[in-house]
């Protein structure tokens, strides 16, 4: 598989193969050999080099973010056609689903159905593993639902938030 990637305003080709088990992952020409094991929905143990990670994974329209321990990372994802490149703040047709990325309990709710939000807005404050992680917009929207409240407690992949 090959992609490009963008990760705090920097854009990396990335080519992935599976290589007995493991992937061999090539950034910009530079690879990694990478272990992943899946740790129920959303999750995984992800061990890169000597250095192992456990990630919760939250899927955006363009790609993802990806949950740490320390803090959360947005990945933009576009296919990697040669002489193409990624269109920033390509919009898929269709409402966006903002999903926990993990279980947890809605501490606040930032917006409501109707109210139109901008590309990143926080929309909701999820605390789960003793870490508050603020759910943002993957695009500009008008909110349609919010099927959540505060306090309550919610499983990996609850939908949280719905842009049309």
């Amino acid at each position: 598989m090959r992609c490009v990637a963008t990760v705090a305003g920097r854009t990396i080709r990335v080519e992935v193969r599976e290589s007995g088990g493991r992937y061999l992952v090539t950034l910009d020409g530079e690879a990694v050999e990478v272990d992943v094991a899946e740790a129920g929905d959303h999750f995984a143990s992800v061990v890169v080099g000597h250095e192992s990670h456990e990630v919760g994974f939250e899927r955006r329209p363009d790609g993802y973010r990806v949950h740490f321990a320390t803090g959360a990372l947005d990945v933009g994802l576009a296919d990697a056609e040669p002489g193409v490149a990624p269109v920033p703040g390509a919009r898929r047709p269709g409402p966006a689903r903002i999903c926990a990325p993990m279980p947890g309990r809605v501490v606040r709710v930032l917006t409501k159905p109707g109210r139109e939000v901008l590309d990143g807005e926080g929309l909701v404050v999820v605390e789960a593993m003793k870490m508050e992680n603020e759910l943002r917009a993957p695009r500009a929207g008008s909110v349609v639902e919010v099927p959540v409240a505060e306090g309550q407690t919610v499983e990996a992949g609850a939908v949280l938030v719905v842009l049309g």
